[in-house]
């Protein structure tokens, strides 16, 4: 079980959102709409991916992470390194 496992519908809800932000994208280049209009809306969804991505990483360290940290040996540091991996990878978004 993984930690946001609790949370998974949320997690799914708000996936779903953006799911429809992004199709709505796609309309608003269908439909030739103002550049800026469609600017704001791919800032919107990205923040909104931001958001999942943070807590799915909060989760990642107090659960995951603690768990391994606390078992120690080479898992608490290969944990380590991943979550460290995937916060270059966010901050290089």
């Amino acid at each position: 079980m993984y930690g946001y496992s609790a949370d998974r519908e949320a997690y799914l809800k708000r996936l779903r959102r953006i799911e429809g932000q992004v199709r709505g994208l796609q309309r608003m280049v269908e439909e030739d709409r103002y550049c800026i209009d469609i600017l704001t809306q791919v800032s919107a969804a990205t923040k909104a991916l931001h958001a999942v991505a943070l807590g799915l990483l909060e989760q990642h360290l107090g659960h995951c992470v603690a768990e391994a940290t606390a078992a120690g040996g080479r898992e608490a540091d290969d944990k380590v390194t991943e979550a460290t991996d995937a916060i270059a990878r966010l901050l290089q978004s």
